[in-house]
């Protein structure tokens, strides 16, 4: 996964009057912790954030820190971003700072591919599971998990345990898990009435 950058400063305004003055001014207010260290108020541009977490992967993008005194350098990701409930907007983000060589946790979506057999029959496709909490290093992070519906007939479902996932990542949902299911009753079993 690629690598974004994130100018950040250092915060000294906090509370509900000070968030919303930062906000007023263009600026999100956020936070930045991790292993080891003492949380630290921040500030961040909400169109540079926007542009940092642009695209697949999202919030698990890896984004390194610009400014903001020892936070310089720092690899971060988003670990929670809260939105306004109407517009959709950013109020708060808070950024995990992670160490290169150790796992981290992270939830990725699921990406369906190919046309299964089974809608091609007439059945319904059942996407239930849309993303998996992972465990792997921050490097390892994939933008999607590809799940092949191809072979997929009425009847049937991919479950976590038939997933190929990529190397050093592991999933942390029960393997019994249902991801995608084919519905209904195929073509052939719908004719076979007809034909008595």
């Amino acid at each position: 996964m690629e690598q974004r950058e994130l100018n950040v400063e250092l915060r000294t305004m906090s509370g509900k009057n000070g968030c919303r003055k930062l906000r007023s001014n263009d600026l999100l207010p956020g936070v930045v912790y991790g292993k080891g260290m003492d949380a630290v108020s921040v500030t961040v541009k909400p169109k540079e954030l926007a542009a940092a977490i642009a695209g697949e992967g999202g919030l698990n993008h890896l984004i390194t820190l610009k400014g903001g005194g020892s936070l310089n350098g720092n690899t971060v990701i988003v670990a929670d971003l809260l939105r306004g409930a109407l517009r959709g907007e950013f109020r708060h983000v808070d950024l995990h700072r992670v160490n290169l060589a150790e796992n981290v946790r992270v939830e990725v979506a699921f990406n369906l591919v190919g046309t299964a057999k089974g809608v091609k029959d007439g059945g319904m496709l059942d996407f239930a599971m849309h993303a998996v909490e992972i465990e792997c290093l921050p490097t390892q992070i994939p933008e999607h998990i590809d799940v092949d519906v191809t072979e997929l007939t009425v009847g049937h479902s991919i479950h976590i345990s038939n997933l190929q996932l990529p190397a050093g990542v592991k999933v942390l949902a029960d393997p019994r898990a249902s991801i995608v299911s084919v519905l209904g009753k195929g073509r052939e079993e719908e004719a076979a009435p007809a034909a008595e």
